[in-house]
């Protein structure tokens, strides 16, 4: 596999072919925000926060999709770009329940908000009544937090191979859920945690970090994964 040049940001870069120009401004250290992207999982381009500017190139591509090419010239932070992206991530966060910066964790969601920041204020908190499960082993999931990237149930299925979560219903109605809304252990799920280890919003979440005394009763029944995992995440497994 040869070598190609790039310029992004002005910095000079050489990658190897088949390299995106997402992983290109990686390598150099320059930061683009992703939230359905993930090191584990083929390039997707939903949530459209990585779009760049390329020369000689029309619109906006996602970074995490578009492979580089020889004498590319990228552009990832201009006026445009981060205006388009406030205007993505005020749609995002529409409907998210987290208004105070004391609601939140250090997620990675909250990341991407404080660099790419809000040029509008979000509306008033209006509850959509969306469902928040915690009658399952090791994991609670809140409906209400989900921003719908996908990576949980695309880790489920193209890597774990499980496919015990996904997407159900259309439009305002998505949702990412088990099928029928069965419990995660009716659905099957094998608790390796892959699915809490990439959600950006915290819309998962491990019920020891919490001191869940459910969850923590569990503990006796919690065996490590055999082999290795193939998301590349050492997370024990309830049996």
């Amino acid at each position: 596999m040869g070598t190609i040049n790039l310029t992004v940001d002005g910095v000079q870069i050489e990658v190897d072919q088949g390299t995106t120009v997402l992983e290109a401004a990686d390598k150099a250290g320059i930061y683009i925000p992703t939230l359905c992207h993930h090191p584990d999982l083929p390039p997707f381009g939903a949530c459209r926060m990585c779009i760049v500017e390329i020369e000689k190139m029309r619109g906006f591509p996602t970074s995490c999709t578009t492979p580089a090419t020889e004498g590319m010239a990228v552009s990832t932070n201009t006026s445009q770009l981060q205006e388009l992206r406030q205007d993505i991530l005020w749609l995002m966060l529409s409907e998210y329940p987290k208004r105070d910066d004391s609601e939140w964790t250090d997620c990675e969601l909250k990341k991407v908000l404080d660099w790419v920041g809000l040029k509008d204020e979000l509306p008033p908190y209006v509850s959509t009544g969306k469902p928040v499960r915690k009658d399952d082993p090791l994991i609670e999931r809140d409906a209400n937090l989900c921003i719908l990237c996908g990576r949980c149930a695309r880790i489920c299925q193209e890597v774990r191979g499980v496919g015990a979560i996904g997407f159900i219903n259309r439009g305002k109605e998505t949702l990412i859920t088990t099928p029928d809304l069965a419990s995660l252990k009716e659905a099957e799920c094998k608790f390796c945690g892959a699915c809490v280890e990439v959600c950006p919003s915290d819309a998962l979440i491990d019920k020891r970090l919490k001191g869940d005394e459910t969850a923590e009763e569990l503990e006796d029944a919690i065996v490590p994964c055999t082999g290795a995992c193939p998301a590349g995440i050492d997370v024990p497994r309830y049996i």
